[in-house]
């Protein structure tokens, strides 16, 4: 008889379902990959906006024609992107040291699920 995986006592009876049961059922495993995708796409994302504000302020540097509120609009997007890169290469050299200095991992998003005795 299957035992149904609403009926299952503990994570780990959920975490060792048999190959017959329902495919892409939601497990905790599941909320870690949602949560580490999510913080791959925000980094990236991140980068992209960096990217783009260089060249934003760049062009607008270049096009700036010598006005000086123009000039100084496009220094200080530029500006502005340079400490977004310096505070993401911060952030994770934070967290760099952190595991350095602790042995734990943080750069990696993971749930610990407590064994029951």
């Amino acid at each position: 008889m299957h035992q149904l995986l609403a009926q299952a006592p503990t994570w780990g009876a959920l975490e060792k379902a048999s190959a017959d049961s329902v495919a892409d059922v939601a497990t905790i495993g599941s909320l870690t990959t949602l949560i580490a995708n999510i913080i791959r796409a925000i980094v990236a994302f991140s980068g992209v906006i960096l990217f783009i504000m260089l060249i934003i302020g760049g062009m607008s540097f270049l096009f700036s024609g010598g006005d000086q509120k123009k000039l100084e609009k496009a220094k200080g997007t530029i500006t502005n992107a340079f400490v977004g890169l310096v505070v993401l290469i911060g952030s994770y050299l934070v967290l760099l040291l952190i595991k350095q200095f602790t042995g734990i991992d943080v750069t990696t998003f993971g749930i610990q699920i407590p064994t029951q005795p």
